[in-house]
């Protein structure tokens, strides 16, 4: 049978794109951009502009990083720093969106959210259990064919989704519960909007995820069999869903906002979204919420257990990608059941130690042309930011870590010492110091080749 090698209509790029928003819009999506509106108030539109930075920016060059360098996945993205490396920050990104944070968020939250106000006190437990269950049986069952993941995510579950959101904003923008001017800001929000909006996103852990969905993209695209460039296909999906996503954040910023002409501040963007569609519609609403957040907490999940147990069979083969699935989920069952506040208490130190050594990975992936990815610059880099992220995580440890005398000597010398360690972004300075450095090692190293090979031709 002869195969279909044509190029990608504006119809496969549209699933295509649709495919990765599925995968990046999960749980946090929802949640956190609806609290940081509810936190910002009045100044909203510098919060999101930072939100957007680490929310949008990021997870768009993350795409275009696995696009640069051809890579097939984090693994790729890590390895001019030896394989080593590579493999360990491989396991660290997955372990960290997959079955320790990430992944159980997305049945935990879609339950707590949705469901949980549905059923009777004495359910909440066993409902959890229950829901838990049969949402990574879903998943499993949508991953086990890698050339399906396209088509269930792009072509069912996303555009349901997006209808059902797109009814919340036509709602909440024809009645709405308040003025966006009038709103009152939390004193971190009049301060520093725009940085504690940037510090927002990495809840979202999108930068980590598109490293981790690169394999997921690159594997769907070539399954596709077009003859299309798969580097320039990520890239031409990748600008068009991140787009889609930005306008959808600040739509969910917006309503947020006008939230606070009702109700007080929340504690959580899951109480804040409950909150409004019960305002609106009541049980009704809470019902339609509930399919809501499990359709988008669904897709996320499908794309973080595929993209785990893809790279997982690539770099430990002993096991088959259906193995390496099936653990995945069955993991993330057991910590879903753990709870929500447990799950992000201990994720957030995580996300500061790792999102600085992805972002800084992520603007060399895309900047490697210009130094031929030279090994030594990523070292010199990573090196001046992976001590100042360690900081970052031990000081955002609960209390059993961080208020130890350990943690309390970390706080203080990082304090002294670092430049914006009050922001969090105690990384920065450092992390462009080692930038500097590398560079210069590069060109020096390049000119000494230079000067041999001309050494050489005079020899000979």
């Amino acid at each position: 049978m002869k195969k279909d090698y044509s190029k990608l209509t504006l119809k496969d790029y549209f699933v295509v794109s649709s495919m990765l928003f599925a995968l990046f819009f999960g749980a946090g999506n929802l949640i956190f951009p609806l609290h940081l509106g509810q936190m910002a108030g009045h100044n909203w539109l510098l919060a999101t502009g930072g939100f957007l930075v680490t929310g949008v920016l990021l997870p768009l060059l993350s795409v275009l990083a696995v696009a640069v360098t051809k890579s097939k996945g984090v693994y790729d993205v890590g390895l001019p720093l030896g394989a080593g490396f590579a493999l360990a920050f491989m396991v660290l990104i997955h372990a960290t969106i997959g079955p320790l944070f990430g992944t159980p968020r997305t049945a935990t939250v879609s339950y707590t959210v949705g469901v949980a106000p549905l059923l009777p006190a004495g359910w909440q437990t066993w409902g959890l259990v229950v829901f838990s269950a049969l949402f990574f049986a879903a998943a499993f069952a949508l991953s086990y064919r890698q050339n399906k993941i396209v088509e269930n995510l792009g072509k069912l579950l996303n555009p349901t989704f997006l209808v059902l959101l797109f009814v919340v904003f036509f709602v909440a923008f024809l009645h709405p519960m308040g003025k966006l001017s009038l709103a009152k800001a939390t004193t971190a929000y009049v301060n520093a909007p725009f940085i504690n909006g940037f510090l927002e996103g990495y809840n979202t852990m999108d930068a980590l995820a598109g490293l981790a969905f690169g394999v997921t993209v690159v594997t769907a695209i070539r399954m596709m069999k077009k003859n299309e460039s798969v580097s320039v296909t990520t890239t031409k999906a990748g600008v068009f869903s991140m787009a889609a996503m930005g306008l959808i954040y600040l739509l969910l910023v917006m309503v947020g906002v006008m939230s606070l002409g009702k109700f007080k501040l929340s504690a959580d963007g899951g109480i804040a979204f409950s909150q409004i569609v019960n305002g609106y519609a009541g049980t009704a609403g809470q019902a339609f919420l509930a399919v809501l957040m499990t359709l988008t907490c669904l897709t996320t999940a499908v794309g973080l257990v595929a993209a785990f147990a893809q790279d997982f069979h690539e770099h430990f083969p002993q096991l088959s990608y259906h193995t390496w699935l099936f653990l995945n989920c069955f993991v993330s069952f057991l910590t879903a059941n753990l709870g929500l506040q447990q799950i992000i208490a201990w994720s957030v130190p995580m996300l500061m130690f790792l999102y600085p050594l992805s972002m800084v990975l992520i603007v060399l992936s895309v900047t490697s042309p210009l130094f031929n990815r030279d090994g030594r610059v990523y070292f010199a880099v990573v090196l001046f930011t992976v001590v100042p992220a360690f900081f970052d995580m031990v000081v955002s440890f609960p209390a059993v870590v961080s208020q130890s005398a350990f943690g309390q000597a970390v706080a203080a010398f990082r304090l002294h010492y670092l430049p914006l360690s009050a922001l969090g972004l105690s990384w920065v300075v450092p992390a462009l110091v080692g930038f500097a450095l590398g560079v210069v090692w590069h060109v020096a190293k390049r000119r000494q080749t230079s000067r041999q090979y001309q050494v050489n031709l005079e020899k000979e």
